[in-house]
Parts: C-alpha cells; structure tokens; sequence
C-alpha cells in the first residue's frame, strides 16, 4: 500500500438512532493514522456502498445497536458481491448477543468487534488484513 491511508467508511444502516459508539470508533480510527468518512445514521445498503465506491474504500465499517444486525448484513454482503467489492474488507461492530457474531461471519463479514473492544485490537485488525 505504500504510505497510502487506509481508507474507511463508517457508517449505521437502518433505523438505527444512537451514533456515539460509531463516532468515537471514526474518530480513534483517524488518530490510527486512517483516513475515515463517517456518513452517519439512517443509511441504506445502496448508500454505503455507492460512498465506498466512491470513495475507493478500502473498509466498510458498520455500527448496529437497534437488533437490525441480522436484518441488514446480508443486504450490504450482496451489494457487496454486486458491485465486485471481493477486495474491501467488512467489519461489523455493536451490541448484539455473542452468538451472532458466528452467524455474521456466515454471512461474509471480515470480522465483528462487541461493544467495549478495544480500539488498539480494531486498529490492528484492519491493518494487518486490509487487502
């Protein structure tokens, strides 16, 4: 990559309406060094993934606190596959019980980080597998 930032998109899809853990998420992730574009709530599967193409993202992050997660990640994994995104790297984070990270990672997520990670670990996780 070079001395290229990483790029990502952090984003909430749905109707989910608490942002705080997704902003402070963006913002620790710009002080790793990232270049991050933070578009908010209410996002659909179509907007966050028109935005990373636009962008040229490298990530797509995803912050789910309203039990939309389940709803909602098979969506963005197809837009996903539409559009050829084979090499963007998707992470989920949020509250949501343990026994859905398995069932998001069936469904094509990169990895999933609950509530209460630690930054450090996300930060690592992105730099050591973003493609």
């Amino acid at each position: 990559m070079g001395t290229e930032k990483i790029k990502v998109i952090v984003s909430k899809v749905g109707l989910d309406g608490h942002d705080r853990g997704a902003k402070v998420v963006a913002s620790l992730l710009k002080e790793g060094g990232m270049e991050v574009v933070y578009l908010g709530m209410y996002q659909t599967p179509e907007s966050i993934i028109k935005a990373a193409i636009d962008e040229d993202a490298d990530v797509i992050g995803l912050s789910y606190l309203s039990g939309e997660h389940l709803v909602y990640t098979p969506k963005i994994v197809e837009e996903m596959k539409k559009n050829g995104m084979d090499d963007v790297l998707l992470v989920v984070g949020g509250s949501f019980p343990p026994e859905d990270i398995e069932v998001m990672k069936q469904m094509g997520v990169d990895e999933v980080f609950r509530g209460g990670s630690r930054i450090p670990s996300i930060v690592n996780y992105i730099t050591e597998n973003v493609r």
